[in-house]
């Protein structure tokens, strides 16, 4: 348990150091806005599967 709570916490740190140069979500392209009735709507095609193929690929290397 004690490995998970290291890895946890490293992976934190690093998107906290690299929180300003990686896109945020909902801004990449490919991800859709619009507005429809004075409301706005977003749809992260692109963002969801950027960070889930980023998941896939921690979660295959531990």
């Amino acid at each position: 348990m004690l490995k998970w709570l290291i890895v946890l916490f490293a992976t934190v740190f690093v998107f906290g150091l690299l929180q300003q140069r990686l896109p945020q979500p909902g801004r990449l392209p490919g991800d859709l806005r619009f507005r429809l009735r004075g409301r706005e709507y977003s749809f992260p095609l692109a963002s969801v599967i950027v960070f889930s193929l980023l998941a896939a690929l921690i979660g295959w290397l531990l």
